[in-house]
């Protein structure tokens, strides 16, 4: 039995009938597609590496603590994971509309929190793979390594036996409750040991309170409404999906031209897609979107940890600034801004805070805050990293990735980037009924990446990398 944290907690309490939380990842693989059983071999001779995939969320009664995850009794693979196939031709639409629909159905809460989906029927005999997990499980990163540790990096890697699990026998009423409030008598002791060594080190816990509150103040300025657009309003059950195309190699050599950081430049493709987005729209492309902008702040040896360990930013896309290499420029210093204005840490205390929270004022809270910053916000933009080699199963290897960002309340499409195997694969997300022209976004995405690598090679607009431009200035 383990505890879900506040911040795993609260992706459950902001669920409702129309923001579903579960996030998402799309891989393409090689032909033809392995027979279910195969599949489902493959996948059971690895499950005992993923314990939370037999697991599901009991929650307590008289909302007496956080909800934990047990052991699913009832526990059946077969019922996770399932087949279907496309219509021909059975070409990138037809794979788009069936994704949007995957996806607008919520998980089943009385069953582990995941899904996958084999889609037969792809051209040139490929075939995907959907795969739905539960925000309240892991956070990308995490869910990321979940995934690829039911895969293999090797073609014809090993097949081991399965490994005999028998699930851990159901928590009484009783225990769960007193286990609850165990917990939280922890917790005060770890905040009374957390003060006695801030007193044993004052100049490090000044330090961390300075970059705390310097995060605070740059996150006062978030409460304000964002500007106006269409991009905001009430959102529907159902979704739209697409994706868009970079190679790794471009980025780099872009963030080798103009400086920053690789989500800098990802950041400016996507600034370019909204810019046509808002065009194509007759909307005033004079005032910045606001994105928000997910954090890892997991420790690099959380490896085996699997739960969610993110904080946010809050990056303003400068959709009114015309010239690609310009657009990236603005971003570089802005991202730099925040990152020295501590947002991120302000935002992991903020989360912390709720670890002494009764369980029904988390949930009142875990609402106000995802739905009030909704406003607050324009869309969200999440980059997750990926494995760098290519992955495998049963066999065949996974050629592409994409993924999938669910939506939250008064949000109408978010962007999420996902890097595999030296490239980049970029999910786009939107609401059925009033992001019907989300494909104007992701080709936008790749006109502005496509750009950013012209300009880099000299071949469109200014294309000088900024050190030469500013010496030829000088001289």
């Amino acid at each position: 039995m383990e505890r879900l944290s506040p911040l795993d907690a609260t992706f459950l309490h902001v669920e409702d009938d129309v923001s579903h939380m579960h996030m998402g990842l799309v891989g393409v693989f090689e032909g033809p597609p392995p027979a279910h059983d195969q599949l489902l071999a493959s996948i059971e001779s690895k499950l005992h590496l993923v314990p939370r995939y037999r697991q599901t969320v009991r929650f307590l009664p008289l909302a007496a603590g956080r909800p934990v995850w047990t052991d699913d009794p009832h526990f059946k693979l077969s019922y996770h994971v399932r087949r279907t196939g496309l219509p021909a031709p059975g070409g990138d639409a037809e794979l788009f509309r069936l994704i949007g629909r995957v996806m607008s159905q919520q998980l089943d809460r009385a069953r582990p929190l995941w899904e996958w989906w084999v889609v037969e029927g792809l051209e040139e005999g490929r075939w995907a793979l959907i795969a739905k997990l539960h925000h309240a499980a892991a956070d990308g990163i995490a869910g990321t390594r979940m995934i690829a540790r039911l895969m293999d990096e090797q073609r014809d890697a090993p097949r081991p036996d399965p490994v005999s699990w028998t699930p851990a026998p159901e928590p009484r009423q009783a225990a769960l409750v007193g286990s609850a409030f165990a917990d939280r008598a922890r917790w005060a002791v770890g905040e009374t040991r957390r003060a006695g060594g801030a007193i044993r080190d004052p100049k490090g816990s000044l330090s961390h309170a300075e970059q705390m509150l310097r995060g605070l103040a740059a996150y006062s300025g978030i409460v304000r409404s964002a500007t106006p657009t269409a991009l905001n309003g009430p959102v529907g059950p159902h979704r739209r999906w697409v994706w868009a195309r970079a190679s790794l190699s471009d980025v780099k050599e872009v963030r080798s031209a103009f400086g920053g950081t690789i989500n800098d430049v990802v950041l400016a493709a996507i600034t370019g897609g909204f810019r046509d987005l808002l065009t194509s729209r007759g909307e005033s492309t004079a005032r910045p979107v606001r994105s928000l902008v997910p954090v890892s702040v997991r420790a690099r040896d959380a490896t085996g940890v699997y739960d969610n360990r993110v904080s946010a930013m809050f990056a303003e896309l400068p959709v009114a600034i015309e010239h690609p290499v310009e657009r990236l420029g603005s971003i570089r210093n802005q991202m730099t801004h925040l990152k020295d204005t501590h947002e991120a840490v302000a935002g992991e205390a903020l989360t912390s805070l709720t670890g002494f929270a009764p369980e029904v004022l988390l949930a009142t809270g875990g609402w106000l805050a995802t739905r009030a910053p909704q406003r607050s916000v324009n869309t969200v933009t999440t980059n997750v990293p990926g494995p760098r080699v290519p992955l495998f199963i049963a066999g065949r290897r996974m050629l592409e990735a994409f993924p999938y960002v669910p939506l939250g309340s008064q949000v109408r499409c978010g962007v999420a980037i996902f890097s595999y195997d030296g490239n980049l694969g970029f999910g786009v997300t939107g609401d059925y009924d009033t992001a019907s022209d989300i494909g104007v976004l992701s080709a936008g995405i790749e006109r502005g990446m496509a750009e950013l690598v012209a300009a880099a090679r000299g071949k469109g607009g200014d294309g000088r990398p900024a050190a030469r431009r500013a010496k030829q200035r000088t001289t």
